[in-house]
This record gives structure tokens, sequence and C-alpha cells, in this order.
């Protein structure tokens, strides 16, 4: 029975308790990402899965208001119930949650508006039209019902019971992958199924949320009359620029598809998807890791720690890249064998793209973490106006590259690659600096060595693939065994100071801490 009395539980004992559930739902997360696309492929075809991908990168352009002013929400509602003080904390959920519902009902019609006229924008086949048309719906509409229903996860975030949120993500994929499996098995495989599935699994999440909220923290009382217009303005002047981000974020993170849609096809653009899968889930490993460190350093800030925030945020930095650099390495040198036996051998021509889609990231993930550290100070003015006008640029030259040189979706991934690039390694290191008042080159020394560890990563991984046959999942494997060995031993042995060892032991749960320093102990006794 899950115990869900916050005040037993101390941050120092939730993090392993978090990283734990993250874990689980990351691998739950690619192995159903592994498992519906090529059943996708299978059942609809490349041109129809196409849509799917692009239905759901669509939810980010309806659903960045929504979120942005989550991410403001998050950031008072945490101080509020770290400082104990419950009426503004209800004020400030409140508000949020009626606030947020009046803007969901007003975007209701666009929403609408935006499903009928699909066909329109995009390369649709027209027998797949009204389809389409219902997918989009049932995705967008999904989207905005976990917004909206992510005002009562706030409680969950802001007392670090992220295993809770989790199991709420676990329950929505599993009810949207059960139902999709079963209609294509009962009746026949239909964009609609997809779509109708979506709503289902975010209606699931949204009660489980509720019934969470509640038991976690009953200080917050759902009630109309503690919404406040003054507290609107406070949430929305943060949560503007937050919006602004947000807008050059998605021109960063979600425009590709569209253009390379637009301008090569749905073909093309299923094709381009594929790749995209595994960019995504590095994301999600990476937001898997960021995600656990996010309410702490709301926390330290909350109760005035900043020396152990930056200390944190310096080991969290460059943790993630180390992390990181292993998948990332190890994806790219394997890239033709890895499509080969997951989608089929006419996608290994793919593996050129794959390697310009995910090297980048060893620079662009890892600085994450420094944006919760805008929002803990309210310094995020700055970071939107130049996310907004990079990710405008990002678009330009997305569309402008393929023109010139001829390099189709080549040219669109180089487009995202140089500008997130450009803007990570340099503005984003150093923002955060500027708003702690530290050296300006404290968090780029955090990633160099990610950089390094991910080079050398796929140059093993590319060697390995070119002198060995892998003709099989079993031997990709084992080869991804060795080399997790080998690099976990270097790591730990040689790039890793005492105290960012003492911050990985902290992610460990305690009786296995506990455990492993035993057997290290009767090691050594049986040594001596």
């Amino acid at each position: 029975m899950l115990n869900l009395n916050e005040k037993q539980e101390t941050f120092s004992k939730q993090i392993p308790k978090n990283l734990l559930a993250n874990i689980l739902y990351f691998m739950l997360n690619v192995l159903i990402g592994l498992f519906l696309v090529p059943f996708f492929i299978d059942s609809l075809g490349v041109a129809s899965y196409a849509l799917i991908p692009l239905a759901t990168s669509m939810t980010g352009y309806v659903n960045l208001v929504v979120q942005s002013l989550n991410t403001s929400v998050s950031r008072y509602l945490t101080i509020d119930l770290q400082k104990q003080e419950f009426r503004k904390a209800n004020i400030t959920f409140n508000t949020a949650l009626f606030g947020t519902l009046g803007i969901i009902l007003l975007m209701l019609p666009f929403v609408v508006l935006i499903s009928y006229y699909t066909p329109l924008f995009f390369e649709i086949p027209t027998s797949q039209e009204n389809a389409a048309r219902i997918l989009f719906l049932g995705v967008i509409s999904s989207f905005l019902l976990r917004a909206w229903g992510s005002n009562f996860g706030v409680s969950l975030f802001a007392y670090n019971r992220l295993d809770l949120q989790y199991l709420v993500n676990t329950v929505n994929i599993l009810v949207q992958t059960g139902l999709i499996v079963i209609l294509f098995k009962l009746y026949s495989p239909n964009l609609i199924y997809i779509g109708l599935a979506y709503l289902m699994g975010a209606v699931a999440a949204l009660v489980l949320t509720v019934v969470f909220s509640r038991k976690i923290n009953p200080n917050l009382k759902v009630n109309i009359k503690n919404f406040r217009r003054s507290k609107v303005n406070e949430i929305t002047e943060m949560g503007g620029w937050i919006i602004i981000n947000q807008i050059g974020s998605l021109l960063f993170l979600q425009i590709d598809l569209i253009v390379v849609n637009k301008l090569f096809g749905t073909v093309v653009g299923g094709e381009y998807s594929v790749v995209l899968t595994w960019s995504m889930m590095l994301r999600t490993v990476a937001g898997m890791l960021i995600g656990v460190i996010t309410p702490v350093i709301l926390t330290y800030y909350a109760k005035g720690k900043i020396e152990e925030l930056i200390s944190i945020s310096k080991s969290t930095v460059k943790l993630t890249g180390l992390a990181m650099a292993l998948p990332i390495g190890y994806i790219c040198g394997f890239a033709s064998q890895l499509l080969t036996l997951w989608v089929g051998p006419e996608f290994a021509k793919l593996s050129l793209l794959m390697v310009l889609m995910l090297s980048h990231l060893i620079i662009n993930l890892p600085v994450m973490p420094l944006f919760a550290i805008n929002v803990a100070y309210n310094k995020v003015r700055l970071p939107g106006i130049v996310t907004f006008f990079m990710g405008i640029g990002n678009f330009l030259l997305a569309v402008i590259i393929p023109y010139i040189t001829g390099w189709n979706y080549y040219g669109v991934a180089l487009a995202g690659a140089i500008m997130l690039t450009l803007k990570n390694a340099f503005f984003t290191p150093w923002y955060a600096t500027k708003v702690l008042g530290i050296s300006r080159t404290t968090f780029v020394n955090s990633m160099i060595p990610g950089v390094f560890a991910m080079i050398i990563t796929a140059g093993a991984s590319y060697i390995i693939a070119y002198y060995l046959n892998i003709s099989g999942f079993v031997s990709l494997l084992f080869c991804g065994l060795i080399l997790t060995a080998a690099y976990m031993y270097v790591m730990w042995g040689f790039c890793l100071k005492q105290s960012e060892k003492k911050t990985v032991e902290s992610f460990i749960p305690l009786k296995i801490r506990s455990a492993l320093h035993s057997k290290t102990n009767v090691i050594k006794e049986y040594k001596n």
C-alpha cells in the first residue's frame, strides 16, 4: 500500500524513490515505443503512421499556454507549501485551476477548427481525411485535459512525490496502448481508435491525479471563492514570458516535422518520424534525470540554501552529460544496425540522419536543469526572448537549407542542430551563472566531460559495429552491455569527484546502498 503521508518522508529519502519510479516509467515508455512504431507501420503504412507524431506535435502548440502557466504555478505553489502558507497556496491553486479551465474552454472551438481543417494543412490521403480529423481532435483534447489536471499534480511536485506522478503517467500510457491494440485487433487498424485511446488515457490519468493530490495534500481545497484576479496578474506575468520561451522551444523541437511534411510529403515525414522517435526518447531520459532535481532546486531556493542550489546544479549538469553520453554514443555508433533490426533494412539509409539528429543532444540536454534556476529566481524574460527569436531563426533555416542545398530532411535536421546548439552552448549556461552571480564558465566546464565521453563512446561503438557481424538483437544487446560495463568502470574510477560520487549514491535507495556498503566492507576485510 502506498504511503501518501509526505510528513513521514524527507527529500533525501524521496529522491531515490522518484528516480526508481522514473526509470521504470521510462523503460515502459521505451518498450511501448519500440513496439508501437513497427506495429503502426505494419498496420497503417508509413504515410498514415506519419500523421500520429504530427498530431502529437500539434498538441504542443495548442497546449503551450496552459503548460506555461502551470510552470509558473509550480514555482509559486511550491514556495507557498514549503513555507506552510496554506491560505496563499489555496489562492494560487484555485486561481490557476479555474483560470486554466477558462482558457481551455476558450480554446476548444479553435481545437475543433484545427482538427476539422487538418486536411488543408497537411498532405493526407483522401480516404483518411475524416479519420485524421478525429485523430487530431482526440489527441489534442487529451493533452488539454491532462494539462488542466496537472493543476492537481502540482501538489505532488511541490512535496517531491514524483513517484506518484510517474504512476499516473504509467496508467495513462497503459490505457492508451491497451485500447489501441485491443481496438485494432477486434475491429481493424484505424486512426480514429488512436484518438479515442488518447482521450480515455487522459481521463484515467485525471481521475488518479485528483485522488493522489487530495491524499498527499489535504490542505488544498477546490473553491472558486479563492480565485483572485490579482493573483492572475502575478502568475501570468511570469507565465507570459514562459509562453514566449515555450513558443521558441516548439519552433526548435516540433517545427521540423511539420516542415518535412509540408516540403516533402507524408512518406518522407514518416521516415523522419522514425528517427525522431529516438530523439524524443533521449529527451525523455534526460527529463527523467532532471525532473527529479527540479523540485529540489525550487525547495533550496524557497529555504534560502543558495550554496546547495549551486552545487547540485553543477553536479546535475555534469552527471546528466555523462549519463546521456552512453546512450547517445551507442545509438549513433550502431545506428545502421539498430534501424535494420528495429524497422527493417530499408530504413538503414536513415543512419546518417540519426547521427545528425542525436549527436548534438550531448550539449543540448545537460543544460535543461538550468531553466529551473531561471524559474526559481523569476528570471524568465530574457531567456524567453532569446529562445523565441532563435526559434524563428531555426524555422527559417529549416526552410532555407533544404531549398539551397537540396539536402531535404537532412537540411531540416541540420538547421535544428545548429540553432539549438548555439543557444544552449553559449546563452543558457551563461545566463544561469549571471542569475546566480558566479563564474561565467561554471556550467560550460560541467558540460565538457559529457561531450568527450559521447565522442569516445560513439567511436568505440562504430568500430565494434564495423568489425563484428551484428545479426540480431541479442548480439546488439550484448555489445551494449559490454560497453556499458566498461563505461561505468571508467566514469566511476576516473571522471567523478568524491562529492559527485556521493550525489550519485544519494539517488540509490537506502536499503540497496546499505547492502552495497556491507558487501564492500566484507570484500575489504577478506582481502586484509
